[in-house]
């Protein structure tokens, strides 16, 4: 469908702030993918995904250096979540990858969506911290049955996954918490005779990005409600050439004063599959903007890149030619995106309102 509003952002680069530490193992096959979060006292940090030998993932966390109001760099401060759960390690993959994190208000929590690279590959896990070190784990999202769709959408792996930092009200006429996913609708990358299994009402199998909703009190009642996600559904998928193959969602959504700005992830080229690791795909970013009471609803979107792949450092790594934003943060009344450049260092750059 064509915008009917304009998106009136853009992204600047300010460069690298982080890169692998020589001699660190832990990091020996790159830093990428970030959260971030602030402590109680305010300071800001960085929760990077860090890659061992053997594609293992771990999280991290660096405060994030800050000059004149621009972040230049990170004190590391060692890990925060590694894959020592069953349910995170297989016989050939193991990782708890591409960390997001929302803090909360009306939880006082932390929210930490990550991808727990399991026996049966990525799904879609949780955890939560009061202060961005401890983080108590809630295990993987169970998503609620819905005969409408003719399927049990906990059949399938799942990524970037994210949810907005205050609730909405969710077409059940609930006060939820609103959390965006992306389903793979592949089944033969775990059961090669399964192929592509669509649910009912969806005629693109290209990765897309879709919301779901929790109910707010149930969360207030017990936390591990967190977990249990319901009324799922499509919202946005491949629309522009930059998205041709595939698009995902990014960093928590911005609340702005046209709605929520989504800052995505769009990815042209061949995807290698399985666990292989993509050389032959570029990952670029975009934005759309989401209504600011029913966030399912898409007011607009970018129809060309924020930012693509052209530096050194997003051309060249272990995955070749990606921006992947997955952090936002404002600092001295600026926001800053945080992303993986080439799965290999973390750039920074910022967001920039054009009218």
């Amino acid at each position: 469908m064509p915008n009917t509003i304009p998106v009136p952002y853009t992204l600047e680069r300010a460069g690298v702030i982080m890169t692998p530490l020589d001699g660190e193992e832990l990091e020996a096959e790159g830093v990428l993918n970030p959260a971030t979060g602030r402590t109680p006292d305010g300071t800001l940090y960085l929760l990077p995904r860090l890659v061992g030998p053997g594609n293992v993932s771990r999280v991290g966390i660096a405060r994030v250096v800050i000059e004149r109001g621009v972040p230049v760099g990170v004190e590391r401060e060692g890990v925060v979540l590694a894959p020592d759960r069953g349910w995170e390690r297989g016989e050939s993959n193991a990782g708890v990858e591409d960390p997001r994190v929302t803090f909360i208000p009306r939880l006082g929590l932390h929210v930490m969506t990550y991808v727990a690279y399991g026996p049966l590959g990525p799904r879609t896990a949780l955890a939560v911290s009061d202060d961005l070190r401890s983080w108590r784990r809630l295990g993987p999202a169970l998503f609620q049955y819905d005969d409408a769709l003719d399927t049990d959408l906990n059949l399938f792996h799942n990524k970037d996954t994210v949810f907005f930092p205050e609730p909405v009200i969710a077409p059940d006429g609930v006060e939820s918490l609103a959390v965006l996913h992306r389903p793979m609708w592949d089944l033969g990358e775990i059961r090669p005779s399964e192929g592509v299994r669509l649910p009912a009402g969806v005629t693109d199998a290209r990765q897309s990005i879709w919301i779901a909703y929790v109910p707010l009190q149930a969360v207030l009642d017990d936390i591990r409600a967190l977990v249990r996600w319901g009324q799922s559904r499509f919202l946005a998928g491949p629309e522009y050439p930059f998205e041709e193959v595939k698009i995902g969602g990014g960093p928590a959504p911005l609340r702005v004063p046209e709605g929520w700005l989504l800052i995505h992830h769009g990815v042209t080229g061949v995807l290698a599959r399985g666990i292989a690791q993509q050389q032959k795909v570029n990952y670029a970013a975009g934005a759309i903007l989401l209504d600011a009471e029913d966030p399912s609803v898409v007011l607009g979107r970018t129809p060309e890149p924020l930012l693509a792949p052209e530096t050194d450092d997003e051309r060249s790594g272990i995955v070749p030619n990606v921006v992947f934003p997955t952090a936002i943060e404002e600092i001295e009344g600026s926001h800053w995106v945080f992303y993986g450049m080439a799965d290999s260092k973390i750039g920074v750059a910022r967001l920039v309102r054009t009218t």
